[in-house]
């Protein structure tokens, strides 16, 4: 019998390149055919042929308090029934900026946008008209969306400047952008050491989330901190992804360290399309109308975006939330390492917030070329045993996971017991 999932992706394909309107969706990493959602609520949802699934992307992050939250639904439909969009100032993009700007102290401004690639797009260019260079560094595995300065893979060797990484964009584009290895202290160093006067920013995910959940070290944010401050450099934290994802003030209230310009989207938006870019005032100064780094944005603080951006900050803040999600998120990560382990299957697992990480190896990965090394087959075959077990993962041995508020102990377990049997399909 066909699958209606199967139907759906043969039409899909004809008026849309692979089917699917964002790469990953597509399943060629994994192989199959993608789900096409019908619905969701809470720690599931439901596929176009009415199979429920255990959630663990999330939208890739922003549904930390779950799907179709009540109180989220309800401010959208109040937001939508008194206009969808207007091209002007709205009270509640004032709202939303405040609490912001309360909740991630480093930001004294900051500004609207509809996706994290406009923001980290608008934080490089910020960072340029700041300070008047046009280098910039990035590190390997660190995903800041896909404007043309950020599509880079590293040079042959070390300290050199990146080729692109996408068809479409000139080496003029990129000719600028240095990329090192991701806690690689002594790499940044050196860059400084030998170019920092000409560097604008430093732009890096503190937690990556795009090449499998990555922690930075200390020691690598911190020389970074040094470093920027030293060279009159600006430190661009992208926190998209870990923003308010791993704890209420971003990954850099667990470091300690305050950035020039933080990234911030999904979880900020609650479903919806929002985004910002936000540091301290003197930089954001330079935006216009009051200065000359021009960005602009139809869209940007959608009334209805803005809505359930905010009642999901509002949640987030409630007693014990994160306290709960980082412990769900450990317990997840702790039943599948002991489900692999009495399998006698090599896997190891991280946590941090609400963030997780699965990896095929022997160690928990520090660097791009660790993650690279993990054994991405059996990775492919534990997505399909999951899937088919009514787990869904990201379909990707390079993405981390999401846990949301309403991943309860018996959702936790019941991943825990499906995961026993796909690891056995692999010992």
């Amino acid at each position: 019998m066909t699958s209606n999932n199967d139907t759906l992706f043969a039409r899909a394909q004809l008026t849309t390149p692979g089917g699917v309107n964002s790469p990953v969706r597509a399943f060629r990493s994994v192989g199959g055919t993608p789900r096409f959602i019908t619905r969701a609520e809470g720690p599931y949802f439901w596929d176009a042929d009415d199979r429920r699934y255990i959630d663990y992307i999330g939208s890739w992050g922003p549904a930390i308090v779950g799907h179709a939250h009540p109180t989220v639904i309800k401010a959208v439909q109040d937001a939508a029934a008194r206009g969808l969009s207007f091209g002007a100032p709205t009270q509640g993009e004032i709202e939303i900026a405040e609490e912001i700007c309360k909740l991630v102290p480093s930001i004294e401004q900051v500004r609207l946008v509809s996706s994290g690639t406009e923001a980290t797009m608008s934080a490089l260019r910020l960072a340029r008209g700041a300070t008047g260079r046009d280098k910039i560094v990035k590190f390997e595995g660190c995903y800041h969306g896909h404007a043309d300065s950020l599509l880079v893979k590293a040079g042959s060797g070390l300290l050199t400047f990146g080729n692109p990484t996408s068809a479409g964009v000139p080496e003029d584009f990129v000719k600028h952008t240095l990329v090192l290895d991701y806690n690689n202290t002594q790499q940044l160093e050196d860059a400084f050491k030998d170019m920092g006067d000409q560097i604008a920013c430093v732009i890096v995910e503190p937690v990556a989330g795009n090449m499998n959940l990555v922690r930075a070290t200390p020691e690598f944010l911190q020389t970074m901190r040094r470093l920027c401050t030293q060279y009159g450099t600006v430190l661009i934290f992208d926190e998209v992804m870990c923003g308010f994802r791993v704890a209420l003030g971003g990954a850099q209230a667990l470091y300690g360290i305050k950035p020039d310009i933080t990234a911030l989207g999904k979880v900020i938006g609650g479903g919806l399309p929002v985004a910002a870019f936000g540091g301290r005032a003197d930089l954001m100064g330079h935006m216009a109308p009051l200065g000359s780094v021009y960005q602009a944005g139809t869209l940007s603080g959608n009334p209805v975006a803005v809505a359930a951006g905010m009642s999901t900050l509002k949640l987030i803040q409630e007693p014990g939330f994160y306290t709960n999600l980082t412990a769900q998120t450990s317990k997840l990560v702790d039943g599948l390492s002991m489900a692999a382990k009495d399998a006698g299957v090599t896997f190891c697992g991280d946590a941090i917030g609400g963030m997780f990480g699965l990896y095929f190896a022997e160690t928990v990965p520090g660097t791009y070329a660790a993650v690279m090394a993990s054994n991405k087959d059996l990775f492919n075959k534990f997505f399909h045993a999951m899937l088919d077990a009514g787990v869904y993962l990201a379909p990707s041995a390079f993405e981390a996971g999401f846990v949301s508020a309403q991943h309860d102990d018996a959702v936790i377990e019941a991943t825990i017991a499906a995961a026993r049997g796909a690891f056995a399909q692999l010992a």
